[in-house]
């Protein structure tokens, strides 16, 4: 069954982890995509050769989406090579953690500017397609840190939050041109990321989680795949945790 047969969708932030899985699971399911990446190309076209290798179309686009003025430029891009946007996954994210009392101005500034700034740079360019069509999900990658903070983290934990209540206000403001806003927020997911970590400290946070693991970038991206699809018609405006039950 392709749930997204024919759709046109862009993933910010594509090439690697979460935003890779949810690539990978949307081509499987019959979609047509389009992803950015920016600084590391090579992953990016490994990615797409494996997606034309199995018959789906795709496209990487080189753009950093914390840019405004970047971010219409690949929109426009966007919908000239595939003729329209469906979806919009806003994914791109970066970290840096410290303690507050350590943490400087331009550590707060660029992940605010990265991971938030983006989501609304994406959205405004996407906007009147959408508006144009009367259609169209968008589903914002936030974060259980964004629910309940984390010490070190006060930064991507602003971001994150932030992410929450742009969507909802998105959500109130489009739905009656049937457009739809959701956010994914992921608990403990193992990536390339996790895999630097030491194996004590991953089991323990392992330990901690009620189904008894980390979750993969494919768990996130099926909670994606439902909300860009039909399958969520009547669903906008919500918050899924897919954190394994670590934030109940």
């Amino acid at each position: 069954m392709s749930l997204l047969k024919d759709k046109n969708v862009l993933i910010t932030g594509g090439s690697r982890g979460i935003g890779k899985g949810i690539v990978e699971v949307f081509a499987e399911n019959g979609a047509q995509v389009g992803f950015t990446y920016h600084s590391s190309q090579q992953p990016a076209d490994e990615l797409v050769a494996s997606l034309e290798r199995n018959g789906s179309k795709a496209k990487a686009y080189k753009s950093d989406a914390s840019e405004f003025e970047q971010a219409e430029k690949l929109i426009k891009e966007f919908i000239e090579d595939f003729g329209s946007i469906d979806v919009l996954v806003n994914n791109a994210g970066i970290t840096k953690d410290n303690l507050l009392m350590r943490m400087t101005e331009d550590d707060f500034n660029q992940v605010i500017q990265t991971n938030l700034n983006s989501v609304f740079n994406l959205t405004k360019a996407s906007l009147r397609p959408f508006l144009k069509q009367r259609s169209g999900s968008i589903i914002n990658i936030s974060s259980v840190v964004g629910l309940k903070g984390n010490p070190g983290q006060a930064n991507y934990a602003a971001s994150k939050s932030g992410i929450i209540g742009f969507t909802k206000s998105v959500a109130l403001e489009l739905g009656s041109r049937n457009v739809r806003s959701n956010v994914v927020a992921p608990g403990f997911i193992e990536t390339e990321m996790t895999e630097k970590l030491e194996e004590k400290t991953v089991q323990t946070w392992r330990d901690a989680i009620p189904l008894k693991r980390g979750g993969t970038p494919h768990d996130v991206a099926n909670t994606c795949l439902y909300l860009a699809s039909n399958l969520s018609s009547y669903v906008t405006g919500q918050v899924l945790q897919v954190d394994g039950g670590m934030l109940t």
